[in-house]
């Protein structure tokens, strides 16, 4: 039951909601022996069932009063990770909806009854364009109460300091097979901030461990043929982190973090932007600075569309909407514009404010270098919580991993379609054609020191 109420806190679960709910399945109004077992499809089929029914009497938008505008929304996705069975037909589903005006709102429903005859009982506006409006925060008899996002502490904000130790877990559910195939995953390195164990590697095929020519990157290589259709890749590491600051650069030949990438051009138009941004700067530190807040005044979170997520830094200049991949390839662009180097890494954000569970995905972040030091950045995170903004400035918290860093990974051999973009989620080609792969991260956290 505390993963279970962890989860939905983190997810925003209602107050009144978490509240209610029992130590102990036993206690609800029925024995569960004699209500309908439900699974997480359930709850998806039931909530997305409500949203087609109420877009169609809506005229095409699911209709919701907020503040002084009713929202106009349109489905984007369902959270599959923090959809939960809160006891006895009740449950609870978090989904990601689209305004007429572009913006994006995380609304949290709950529903009640049984597998194919779900209502829902109350919907919340929790999050816009990724910016929580509230978080929560955990009383001593275990329920739940909202915190003002100005009243948050970093830790409710999703930012452990000085050390954390946890295991993830990275799964990747292979598709239909209809041809050989080859797969390449990420397998996380020690540095002077993460250490690194590997538990377990559960994997079909034949495997090969492979490092990228540029950056050393290790890369799990699996040669894979039809019978393996549908088997699930697991793999189990230990990892020991702290929080990183600004460091000492081992090396100070940094020249090669000037230089584009395929989807990271240098062109005039990131040079107008960049000297508009950093005009009467005075040193690569300020003029740096100018430029992560110009990408933060510029871009809305936002996954919505065609073309986001990719780390495509002239889409986001463009469109100003992303995610954390856009956000982070925009400001590398720039800094590259004006003669700072920068360089990419990506891997994965662990909750905070629970102790295990789901994981919403990869993130990652940037580094920009001066003065002999590799400064840390994590624009997107920062744009969410104005609070964090300076924090994010030269800090990574210590709850997250890092899987790979780089762009245009070369290694050998390597996919068909030539050097990977970047490397967080699998990598999988079937008769030498791109193919998608199902990935789920997990987590367990086995120590903290919170300073």
């Amino acid at each position: 039951m505390r993963r279970l109420t962890a989860i939905l806190a983190a997810a925003g679960v209602s107050c009144a909601v978490l509240a209610g709910l029992s130590t102990t399945w036993d206690q609800g109004p029925e024995a569960p022996d004699s209500v309908p077992h439900v699974v997480t499809k359930d709850i998806q089929e039931g909530i997305e069932r409500h949203i087609e029914e109420q877009t169609r009497r809506g005229g095409g938008y699911f209709r919701i009063p907020f503040r002084e505008t009713p929202l106009q929304l349109r489905l984007v996705r369902v959270h599959v990770e923090y959809l939960a069975n809160l006891g006895p037909r009740r449950h609870f589903a978090c989904v990601d909806m689209a305004n007429i005006d572009g913006d994006v709102y995380d609304v949290d429903f709950f529903l009640a009854g049984d597998p194919g005859e779900m209502t829902v009982t109350e919907t919340t506006v929790h999050k816009i364009n990724g910016r929580p409006i509230y978080v929560w925060r955990q009383r001593s008899d275990r329920t739940w109460h909202r915190v003002p996002v100005k009243d948050a502490s970093p830790e409710l904000l999703g930012v452990i300091a000085g050390t954390d130790e946890f295991d993830f877990i990275y799964r990747a559910t292979l598709p239909e097979l209809t041809d050989t195939a080859r797969m390449w995953l990420p397998v996380p390195s020690d540095d002077e901030f993460q250490t690194v164990e590997v538990k377990s590697i559960d994997v079909p095929g034949q495997q090969q461990m492979l490092r990228d020519s540029q950056y050393g990157n290790k890369v799990l290589m699996l040669t894979l043929s039809p019978k393996d259709s549908g088997r699930i890749v697991t793999m189990r590491f230990h990892a020991r982190r702290r929080e990183k600051g600004v460091y000492p650069a081992k090396s100070t030949d940094v020249q090669r973090y000037l230089e584009p990438e395929r989807l990271v051009p240098i062109d005039e138009t990131f040079r107008r932007i960049a000297e508009e941004a950093v005009k009467s700067k005075n040193g690569d530190l300020a003029r740096a600075r100018a430029l992560y807040d110009h990408v933060i005044d510029r871009m809305r979170y936002m996954k919505y569309g065609s073309g986001w997520g990719q780390g495509d830094a002239a889409y986001a200049c463009n469109v100003r909407t992303g995610n954390c991949t856009d956000f982070h390839s925009y400001f590398i662009a720039l800094c590259r514009s004006v003669g700072i180097p920068a360089r990419f890494a990506i891997g994965a954000a662990i909750p905070s404010e629970r102790a295990d569970g789901g994981i919403d995905g990869y993130h990652c972040w940037a580094e920009f270098y001066t003065d002999g030091r590799w400064w840390p950045v994590d624009i997107s995170e920062g744009d969410k919580c104005s609070s964090l903004s300076t924090y994010y400035f030269g800090h990574n918290p210590a709850n997250r991993i890092e899987l790979s860093r780089g762009r245009d990974l070369v290694v050998e051999p390597g996919p068909a379609s030539g050097p990977i973009n970047f490397l967080a989620y699998p990598v999988l080609e079937v008769g030498g054609e791109p193919a998608d792969v199902k990935v789920r991260f997990s987590f367990r956290r086995t120590r903290s020191d919170r300073t």
